[in-house]
Parts: structure tokens; C-alpha cells; sequence
């Protein structure tokens, strides 16, 4: 589908990335560029590309397709830096989470001629690293596109196409909507699960070893999206402040309704709340979204079955 593909960071989603284009086929040169030396060498050890750089403008050169894959509060540096590397016609696209920051900081770098079409694959584990990737991360997950005003329709149908091709579905939305879908649906789980760990932690009462010991309840679910990328998370944090604050406050609320339905003892609210959020886990396993084991579909991310 492309000549050559430049992915400028091979964490989770780069190195899923490098091994969805090799199983597919979908460029003759995949060019990876990471900061860290370590990171490099590890991703040339895993066979993940055809040629490996430390700066990221040597692996944009002549290439047709640019996918960032940094912490968001790093794209604009990027921008920046590969920007008089990019030739005329190429689709320059991130993964970021947040969106509306992500245009703000790379915008200002484009050239005229080049292609930016922001991008959001909604897929991932808690781990990272260029071990952490597997092809099939993309499958039957959603892409979303936050296209510019004047984004060129065939590149951003070329572009869909390569994440068809990944596996993914594909979604249009601007960007100021993108960002509060996902501070409800990623960001604000993952703050509470920060939260209720440092929590657990914290209690003077409860040994880290009875945490551990009796993680097989519910707590171990929320260690899992615990266990994401401190680096990337910090960087939703800061980059989608304003829409993670108003769904903080709505949660407060909500959390608020349920603490007086605790204490007066109220059980039909309860037992309404509990039913109806029983409902939500089903509909995302009827979308697809999901699988309906009792381990949460992890095993999927650890073994990755054959498509």
C-alpha cells in the first residue's frame, strides 16, 4: 500500500504497527525511529523494520506514510523535527489520545503539500516496549480520524484503507468531540484506577502484602489499567485537562448520589444502578468490543489468537 512507512516511536502501538505491515504486506520499507538507543536496538533485535534511526528526520525522508506513536506532550517536538524531512504528498498521522492538543502543537510544523490527518486507534494493553506489540492488536477495534477542514479526501481514504488493512474500524469525528468521548470512555477509568491503588497503598491498616494477597477480587482489575504508561498518561492528563475536569466532576456527582443511596440504606437505587451498569458490560460485549470470559479478555492480549 505504501513504499515506505516511517514510524516515529515503537512502544505498544508502533511495534504492533511493524508487525501488521510485515504479516500484511503493506509497504516495502518500514523505517523506525526512536530516542532511546536501547529502544532501537531492541526493535532491530525483533526484525520490527528495514532501517532504524535515532533521528527521526532520516526515517521520514522519502517516506509516503509518517505514524507518530509518542506521549502526546511530545508530538509538536516531533512535528518540528521532521518537518523539513517530509516531501510533498505524504500522510503524516499520530495515535495520540487526545486530539484538539495534538493539532494545536503540529499544525504549526506541517509544510504546505503534506498531508496531516490526525488519528486515534482506540486499542492497547498495559504494557509497552517494542515486545509488548502483536498484529492482531488492531482487530475489530476502532480507528477515529479528526480530519482538518481541508484534509484531501483520497488521502485520508488511503489512509483508512491502510487501517482496514490493520484490522481496525473507522470512525470521523471533530476533535473537540473525540476528546470528550475519551476522556469518559479511557481517560477517567484510568485516573480512578490510579487513584483507588495509590488508595490501597496508602491504607495503614491493610499491608501491601494482604493487597497482594487478596488481589483475585475486583481491586485486581483496576492494577491492570494501574500498570499503564506513567509517561503517557501524564501527558493525557496535562493535554485533555479540560474535558477529563468535566467528566472528573460529573463522576463526583454521580459517585455523591451513591454514597447517600449507601447510607440511608436506599436498595432499590442500588439495586437499579447495579442492573443497569450489569447492561452497559453486554452491550459492549454485543458490539464486539469485548469478549465475554471471566478475565476480561486479557488473555487475548497476552496470547493473541490467529486471525
Amino acid at each position: 500500500m505504501f513504499d515506505r512507512i516511517a514510524l516515529i516511536g515503537i512502544g505498544l502501538i508502533g511495534s504492533s504497527l511493524a508487525r501488521v505491515i510485515a504479516q500484511k504486506g503493506l509497504a516495502r520499507h518500514v523505517a523506525i525511529a526512536s530516542r532511546s538507543v536501547d529502544t532501537l536496538k531492541r526493535a532491530e533485535q525483533l526484525k520490527l523494520g528495514q532501517s532504524y534511526h535515532t533521528d527521526p528526520a532520516e526515517a521520514v525522508r522519502e517516506a509516503d506514510l509518517v505514524i507518530v506513536s509518542v506521549p502526546v506532550g511530545s508530538s509538536g517536538a516531533v512535528a518540528e523535527a521532521i518537518a523539513p524531512a517530509l516531501k510533498p504528498g505524504t500522510i503524516l498521522t499520530d495515535v495520540g489520545s487526545t486530539k484538539a492538543s495534538v493539532i494545536a502543537q503540529m499544525s504549526p510544523f506541517v509544510p504546505e503539500g503534506v498531508h496531516f490527518i490526525p488519528g486515534h486507534p482506540l486499542a492497547g494493553t498495559e504494557k509497552s516496549g517494542p515486545d509488548a506489540g502483536f498484529a492482531d492488536l488492531f482487530v475489530n477495534r476502532w480507528c477515529i480520524f479528526t480530519p482538518l477542514p481541508d484534509t484531501d479526501p483520497a488521502a485520508l481514504d488511503r489512509l483508512a484503507a491502510f487501517w482496514r488493512a490493520c484490522g481496525s474500524n473507522i470512525d470521523v469525528m471533530d476533535a473537540t468531540h473525540h476528546d470528550k468521548v475519551l476522556a469518559i470512555v479511557s481517560h477517567l477509568p484510568h485516573i480512578i484506577a490510579y487513584n483507588i491503588v495509590g488508595t490501597a497503598d496508602d491504607l495503614q491498616n491493610v499491608s501491601k502484602t494482604e493487597v497482594i494477597k487478596y488481589a483475585a477480587s475486583g481491586f485486581r482489575d483496576f492494577t491492570r489499567l494501574a500498570a499503564s504508561d506513567p509517561t503517557m498518561w501524564r501527558d493525557v492528563c496535562l493535554h485533555n485537562r479540560d474535558a477529563i475536569l468535566e467528566m472528573l466532576s460529573r463522576f463526583s456527582e454521580d459517585l455523591a448520589a451513591l454514597q447517600r443511596a449507601i447510607r440511608w440504606g436506599d436498595g432499590d437505587k442500588l439495586f437499579d444502578l447495579f442492573t443497569h451498569t450489569r447492561g452497559v458490560r453486554r452491550s459492549i460485549i454485543d458490539a464486539g468490543q469485548e469478549i465475554d470470559v471471566p478475565d476480561f479478555g486479557r488473555h487475548v492480549a497476552e496470547q493473541p489468537a490467529k486471525s
